[in-house]
This record gives C-alpha cells, structure tokens and sequence, in this order.
C-alpha cells in the first residue's frame, strides 16, 4: 500500500485552510450585497414606490445599505424614471485588506419595475 508523504498532507490541510479564510472573508461581504439586491427589486416593484420622490427612495436605500453595513452614498445610488417605469442602480465598493494583500469588490445591485 502506498501512503502519502506527510508533506502533501500538510499542503493539502493549508490550502484548504487557505480557502476556507477566503471564503469566511468574502461570503459575509456577497450574501449583504445579494439582500441589498433583493431590496432594491422589491422597491422597484412596489407600487407605492413609484410614487414617492427621488429624495425619500434614494434615502431608503442608503438607510438599508447602512443596515446590511455596505458602504453605499448618496451619489452612488441612481434612479431613472421612464416609460417604462423605474430603474434604481446602486454601484459601490468594498475594500477587503488581506494579510499581504487588498482587494477592491466592486458590486452593481440595481432592478427595474418592467
């Protein structure tokens, strides 16, 4: 029987371990992203939300972004008005320093009420 020399062993627990860091670092940071998203669509398709003003949406957003702790300001929501109907786009960034390195996530919740 051949057995795996304990060097590989050893490399395949940090690698995983490795990944498991990345994974609780950056999981939190996308599921708050992924509930800001689904707020946004079901601002869109509310039908009292298209009768409040720009201001009052604007700041509901920012107020839930506050909530899920995402760094989203007033200029970074944008709210189009058509036709259509309405389209709310949110663009941001999180910065997430690492041990040796930093990375910029860049997200681009928005919806539409078609």
């Amino acid at each position: 029987m051949n057995r795996v020399p304990r060097w590989r062993v050893a490399l395949g627990i940090a690698v995983l371990g490795g990944m498991a860091y990345l994974l609780a670092s950056f999981a939190p940071i996308y599921f708050r992203n992924l509930e800001l998203q689904h707020y946004v669509s079901d601002l869109t398709h509310s039908s009292a939300s298209s009768q409040q003003s720009d201001d009052l949406l604007r700041t509901r957003v920012l107020t839930r972004a506050r909530q899920l702790d995402l760094p989203v300001m007033e200029d970074n929501v944008r709210i189009v008005h058509s036709q259509d109907g309405m389209r709310i786009d949110v663009r941001y960034f999180v910065r997430v320093d690492l041990p040796g390195y930093t990375v910029d996530l860049h997200f681009y919740p928005g919806a539409g009420s078609q």
